[in-house]
This record gives C-alpha cells, sequence and structure tokens, in this order.
C-alpha cells in the first residue's frame, strides 16, 4: 500500500484517540499497520490502544518499549508507556516513563500527566508528619468517603 494510505490510517487513529474512541482508533493503528506501516510512532499508540481496550497490557508494554528501541527520543512513547503503566495500576513505573519522556523533550500531554500523576495531597493534619500513623489512616478514610 502506499504511504499516503498509511499515514492516513495513522492520522484518523491519532483523532479518534484525540476524541477519546480508542477502540475505532485501534481499528486504524492496526490497518495501519497490516499495511507496512509499523513505524514507532504507529507501534506506541497501537499499544496504548491494546492496552486500554482489549486489556493486553504486557502486550501493550511490549510494543510501546519496541517503538523505543527505534526511536528513543521521542517522549511520545514514554508517553504512551506511561499510560499504560497506569492503566496496570503501576504508578512508579508510569512516573519512570513520564520523567524519562520529560528529559527527551517537550510534550505538553506528558507534562500535564506528570504534574496530575507526580503530585501528593497535603496531609491531613499539616503539624503531623506525612508518615504519622494518624496522618495515613486519616487520609485512607477521608479517600474511601469521598472527601479528600
Amino acid at each position: 500500500m502506499a504511504t499516503q494510505e498509511i499515514e492516513q490510517y495513522l492520522n484518523r487513529g491519532v483523532l479518534k484517540l484525540g476524541q477519546g474512541d480508542a477502540l475505532s482508533a485501534l481499528v486504524h493503528f492496526e490497518k495501519a499497520v497490516n499495511a507496512g506501516g509499523g513505524t514507532p510512532e504507529c507501534m506506541s499508540y497501537l499499544g496504548y490502544c491494546i492496552a486500554k481496550e482489549r486489556g493486553q497490557t504486557a502486550r501493550g508494554k511490549i510494543l510501546c518499549r519496541e517503538a523505543l528501541d527505534e526511536d528513543p527520543g521521542n517522549p511520545l512513547h514514554f508517553l504512551n508507556l506511561a499510560k499504560i503503566c497506569l492503566l496496570c495500576r503501576d504508578k512508579d513505573g508510569a512516573l519512570e516513563a513520564l520523567r524519562q519522556g520529560a528529559a527527551c523533550g517537550v510534550n505538553e500531554e506528558l507534562s500535564a500527566l506528570l504534574e496530575e500523576v507526580g503530585s501528593r495531597k497535603p496531609p491531613v493534619f499539616s503539624f503531623l508528619h506525612r508518615d504519622h500513623l494518624l496522618n495515613r489512616y486519616a487520609g485512607v478514610v477521608f479517600s474511601r468517603l469521598g472527601l479528600r
């Protein structure tokens, strides 16, 4: 297939993903890869969509890491890897990927996600240390009640 057609699939997938329709984006990225357009960007997006829609987070991480091996300086791949880590509830892995991506270059979405994931709420009782037993359990209770 022509590279122009592959680019169209990729652009449509990115557009659908931006609109929040990961399932349609997944179809477009799969078509682009099957058409011979296994670019790092396409593989990275495909990995994220597979993890989000099919729940295959291990496969999604592998695709993102392959994209990073081919194009290590692109913060987009780190962003998609971090999103997959967050789907797995691996906050440490997500923070590591986001920090590495921020070191590679400027990406507004990456910076916003790093700010969101990396920031901690203030302790419930500010006069006690953050690790104090009362602060830890009060924070858990308030969070579960939706008061925090």
